[in-house]
């Protein structure tokens, strides 16, 4: 396993509560994220379509028996990595789903939203703790937002609410109550709303359907 794939998946198997994929006795554990956390968490973003896939070897090493999976794309559009690669033609993640492998379809052609890391050697890489969605299964409001302002509002911070009582604990915070309202992470909160940084440092939830001049649309603490 190369050096660079080590000390960026590393960090990403986080102990506590975490969305758990399991294959066979091992498991990939990603610690639940709001996608916009995940957007700002990302080096890049972008919408593209699967074309083909293969298995490759993870490095040089023929001592090194990690396979990475290496899915060629055609890159539609680019929301964020602009400063690091300009046309990404390829995106690579673990062949087994223990190590946080993601399986795309390269069989219809689909469209999907694709965030991940860039490693030093510049090649695109993805697990399943990267914000990944069908292009079509993204609601109207969260495909504007890419286009503005979702991925850029990185100083707002947002806090999962699992039980009562919860509340946020500073200014630049915003509370994240789908879990404890839906049962669901990724509910109307997630697909609607953007945590924003107001005009007096303050941070709120935010309808994505409204310009910035309009006014917030503060979810009240449980």
């Amino acid at each position: 396993m190369p050096a660079a794939f080590r000390a960026w998946w590393l960090p990403g198997l986080l102990l506590g509560l975490s969305l758990q994929f399991r294959a066979g006795v091992e498991a990939c554990s990603c610690a639940p994220a709001h996608p916009q956390q995940q957007l700002c968490a990302s080096a890049i973003v972008i919408r593209a379509k699967v074309i083909s896939e293969k298995v490759v070897p993870a490095s040089d090493n023929t001592a090194d028996t990690q396979k990475l999976i290496q899915y060629e794309i055609k890159q539609i559009k680019m929301f964020k990595g602009f400063d690091k690669v300009k046309d990404v033609q390829y995106v690579y993640t673990p062949h087994d789903s223990s190590l946080c492998g993601v399986r795309l379809d390269a069989n219809k052609k689909k469209q999907y939203l694709l965030s991940g890391q860039i490693l030093d050697n510049g090649k695109v890489f993805i697990t399943l703790c990267s914000y990944i969605e069908h292009w079509d299964d993204l609601s109207s409001l969260q495909k504007k937002n890419l286009n503005h302002r979702n991925h850029m509002d990185c100083t707002c911070r947002i806090t999962t609410c699992y039980t009562v009582p919860c509340s946020v604990s500073a200014p630049n915070e915003c509370l994240w109550t789908d879990w404890l309202i839906e049962r669901k992470l990724f509910g109307h909160q997630a697909q609607h709303y953007a945590c924003v940084k107001r005009s007096d440092g303050t941070c709120g939830w935010y309808w994505a359907g409204l310009p910035l001049e309009k006014e917030f649309i503060d979810i009240s603490e449980p």
